[in-house]
């Protein structure tokens, strides 16, 4: 049975929220009630826990006061409860949604049980936000909610209508059925997106390190951000998935094999093991392109270079080409590398016209270009992209992105994948059948 998370928060529209658990359970949907202190002003734990036949979880921390459901400590499984439920999550939707929870959550702040929740959930997120015409139209909760739009949140938009204050206008709670429909709709759009079952793919994540000395390394603004959400959304979708994973202080997404490396080498060694196997690899990586001539076995002193206008100098040599060996490796010998190869571009210019040399130079099937530099991109939860597409005999197609969510482009990056493995079989099928009919006949 699937199971709907419901935020609730402060605002006359939460008496609503018993309603709301009914029509959901009457959808064969468990329900699981988070609410807010204010909300609690319209209504009570106690008729929510009844509607939904789940505890209510309202507390951040265990020592919640007499009576009261505490949300957040151990549990069962040996986790915190706002990070276990993540795990048990197929919907997470915020009716009725305040100006203050929206903005909340667009600023990523953590200091309740629902915001921490949204922070850590990475089921599809819908918000159904209610309040004053006047505060839904004000410029900060309109750039709150295009906000949680970009990072791919979806919002049911509010009705038109008399409002508790007396005003007439848009800023009401939709309609029941109208959410209820919403979480349907984002119930059948992930149950219906299996298409990458049964098959393998391999992500290279984060930046590589590499050392000057025993304490210093030369490294890269690279969070890795990108490749878990490609990672997770390949998982997702069906496909076994193995993250080639440089150092990050992120904690990467579970269910996965993730396979750590420090230095360009070894992420090389890592990537070449494990392509062979795999239907489609992702090079979403920053691999260092240059690497110390000489890694020193003891720290280097700073005696004699701080003297006025002093200067030293470091040696660099150049490390593995990862990609563009891959790409050489695969068309040298199809069976020795991925059906699919996809690059990463990341550029301080326009990224186009390298991720048009970088897609024929490296033999790849597509190259995702970004901007980088001046805040943008590293680090972040969105980005703006322009994906550029080898076809066989003709000139690379070039698919320009609007700003949108991470967690989006990783989508887009998947259906290309998806599209161009739709004749292929999994990996490793056509070995075993090829080696099938060469093997002798038995008796």
């Amino acid at each position: 049975m699937k199971k709907v998370v419901l935020g609730v928060t402060g605002c006359i529209g939460a008496y609503k929220a018993p309603d709301l658990v009914r029509a959901l359970r009457k959808r064969d949907l468990r329900v699981q009630v988070i609410l807010t202190r204010a909300a609690r002003e319209f209504v009570s734990p106690l008729s929510l826990a009844t509607v939904s036949g789940e505890p209510v979880l309202e507390h951040l921390f265990p020592d919640a006061e007499p009576g009261e459901t505490a949300g957040e400590g151990p549990d069962p499984t040996g986790g915190v409860r706002h990070i276990s439920l993540t795990e048990e999550t197929d919907v997470f939707l915020v009716a009725p949604a305040t100006a203050h929870v929206i903005a909340r959550m667009a600023l990523g702040l953590a200091d309740d049980f629902l915001t921490t929740f949204h922070l850590a959930v990475r089921a599809p997120i819908l918000v159904a936000p209610a309040m004053n015409t006047n505060m839904l139209t004000h410029e900060a909760t309109r750039g709150h909610l295009r906000t949680l739009r970009e990072r791919g949140a979806a919002i049911i938009e509010p009705g038109e209508g008399e409002l508790a204050c007396g005003w007439l206008g848009p800023g009401r709670l939709a309609e029941i059925p109208e959410i209820v429909e919403a979480v349907e709709h984002a119930l059948e759009e992930t149950a219906t997106r299996q298409d990458l079952a049964g098959r393998k793919v391999v992500v290279a994540a984060g930046p590589t390190r590499e050392p000057i000395d025993p304490v210093r390394y030369l490294t890269n603004r690279s969070s890795g951000r990108m490749g878990f959400e490609l990672g997770e959304v390949a998982a997702a979708r069906g496909a076994d998935v193995t993250l080639v994973l440089g150092p990050t202080d992120l904690e990467p997404p579970a269910g996965q094999e993730v396979v750590r490396v420090e230095t360009a080498r070894e992420m090389r060694d890592q990537m070449f093991a494990a392509a062979p196997e795999a239907d489609a690899v992702i090079m979403a990586a920053a691999v260092a392109d240059f690497r110390p001539a000489h890694n020193s076995g003891f720290k280097l002193k700073s005696t004699g270079f701080r003297r006025e206008n002093a200067t030293s100098s470091l040696a660099l040599v150049a490390n593995p080409d990862i990609l563009g060996e891959l790409g050489a490796a695969r068309a040298a010998d199809s069976g020795s590398g991925p059906a699919v190869l996809v690059g990463f571009a990341a550029e301080t210019g326009e990224p186009e016209g390298e991720s048009i040399r970088k897609l024929r130079e490296k033999r790849c099937d597509l190259i995702v270009g970004n901007q980088v530099g001046q805040g943008r991109v590293f680090g972040l939860d969105s980005t703006q992209a322009v994906l550029v597409e080898s076809h066989d005999g003709q000139a690379p197609s070039v698919s320009r992105r609007e700003p949108e969510s991470k967690r989006a482009l990783a989508d887009a990056v998947c259906d290309v994948i998806v599209r161009r493995l739709e004749r292929r079989p999994p990996a490793g099928i056509a070995e075993r059948s090829e080696a099938k009919r060469s093997s002798p006949s038995q008796p």
